[in-house]
């Protein structure tokens, strides 16, 4: 109901104004009337399909197509032990052909499917009119390409990387077979959320998942093939092999990262912000993990120890394995693995045995009696020490020198070099002891030991 009346303007025109009670029309947002055309859209789609699924050669269809896996099952059940027998017997092949032969008779049943069901199709073309193949034909094509993304895929050897892409691929495939890339693209789109001025759809999300997954894996595969190029030049030095082989991961992984986020429309200003909260972040908790990182960057760059290294540090003794972003990988001789942090290495005392070369000279302390010729015990010493087969000789040929007249012995020291100190100091010291024992007692050379004589108070003497 609407009232109305006319009033006049100061001309004389007569206009007419009225209040009209009813309520006004609701106007939906865009995106929701998207959201509401594509749901829509799928569920005319999926009417359709329950229509011609009541069409008596659609059920004839339906039927066929399993009728050829109930045989697909049979040929696979009689193939698939005489085809493992005959893998077993195939020796010398190389690795690579029978990988192939393992995936191919995990598939064995999808393979005979395949190749059945095109063949049925083909042959219903000939004999009948094409429409009644033609739900056929999708299922052939359906199974093709499952049968191909799923051999495909065996060959990424990350399993959450694989099996991200081999469903993604399997839902692509499938929505691009049955014509239905348009509608669910449109559904994808309206499913969104805006943050500030951008706005953030499901499908960009799915987008940005996609090619990040691609760009990485290609990074991955750069980085390594580059890392063993790197490792194999002996021309370069293995600190700066590491600090090469770091930044270059950085690199490729920055820049698939970038590129991805470009690639999507995402805009990338407003990780300003977020680069602002890690850099507080940093000032309040991370300064340790900043400071190792800095610490193995100067480590690298200074080369003051690199991979193969024999270094100490405190109690630990043992050769350098790895040098990572916030530690290093020292590997002692019991086999224990310590992960010293970069940091230390940088304001600690370290021992580096093999910094500027593999020579490393120890020293071994002894005595004789006093009434041993010093001539001849530093002979027989030399003699001794050159018998350990990881002694050098000339011109680090071992020495040996009296430091001292003792209380029981002539002291003495006795110094050699070797080259491997990977292979341990204490049992090359060891040795070198067992050879002077044994040299001693050949020559008749006596090594004094302090003697006491304890009386009891009130025995006789």
């Amino acid at each position: 109901m609407s009232e109305t009346s006319d009033q006049s303007t100061s001309d004389g025109t007569a206009i007419e104004t009225g209040t009209d009670t009813t309520a006004p029309a609701i106007v939906e947002p865009d995106a929701l009337a998207d959201l509401r055309d594509a749901a829509f859209s799928f569920a005319d789609f999926a009417q359709g399909i329950t229509e011609s699924l009541l069409r008596p050669w659609i059920a004839y269809q339906i039927a066929i197509a399993i009728g050829v896996f109930a045989l697909a099952h049979l040929v696979t059940v009689f193939l698939k032990p005489r085809m493992h027998s005959w893998m077993r017997s195939r020796e010398g092949w190389p690795t690579w052909r029978m990988r192939i032969l393992v995936m191919l008779h995990r598939r064995l049943r999808l393979l005979v499917y395949v190749v059945l069901i095109w063949i049925t199709v083909l042959v219903m073309r000939e004999i009948t009119w094409p429409s009644r193949s033609y739900l056929l034909g999708i299922i052939a094509n359906l199974a093709a390409a499952w049968f191909f993304v799923a051999f495909v895929t065996r060959f990424i050897h990350n399993s959450l990387l694989r099996g991200i892409i081999r469903y993604g691929a399997w839902i692509w495939v499938t929505l691009s077979i049955v014509n239905l890339t348009d509608e669910t693209q449109n559904l994808l789109q309206n499913v969104a959320f805006e943050l500030g001025t951008m706005r953030l759809s499901l499908w960009t999300v799915i987008q940005a998942v996609i090619i990040l997954a691609v760009l990485f894996a290609g990074a991955r595969f750069i980085s390594t093939v580059s890392s063993s190029t790197i490792r194999k030049n002996e021309d370069i030095s293995p600190s700066m092999q590491v600090l090469a082989i770091k930044f270059l991961q950085v690199l490729l992984y920055g820049s698939a990262f970038f590129i991805g986020m470009r690639t999507v429309g995402l805009d990338l200003t407003g990780l300003a912000v977020l680069s602002g909260a890690i850099g507080v972040g940093l000032g309040f908790g991370l300064q340790k993990v900043v400071s190792n990182l800095v610490s193995g960057i100067i480590i690298l760059l200074d080369k003051s120890i690199k991979p193969g290294d024999v270094i100490s540090l405190g109690e630990t003794f043992g050769w350098i394995n790895a040098l990572g972003a916030r530690y290093v990988s020292v590997v002692t001789r019991d086999g224990k693995e310590y992960l010293i942090p970069n940091e230390d290495l940088i304001t600690g005392q370290v021992v580096n045995w093999s910094h500027s070369s593999d020579f490393v000279r120890l020293d071994i302390f002894f005595g004789a009696a006093y009434d041993d010729d010093p001539h001849k015990v530093r002979a027989l010493a030399i003699e001794a020490a050159q018998t350990v087969n990881r002694v050098l000789g000339a011109p680090r040929a071992p020495v040996c020198h009296v430091v001292g007249f003792g209380d029981s012995s002539v002291d003495y020291i006795l110094r050699f070099w070797i080259m491997d100190p990977t292979g341990g100091l204490t049992n090359v010291r060891g040795a070198v002891f067992l050879a002077l024992w044994d040299t001693f007692k050949e020559n008749g050379i006596s090594i004094p030991f302090p003697q006491r004589e304890v009386r009891m108070l009130g025995e006789e003497a």
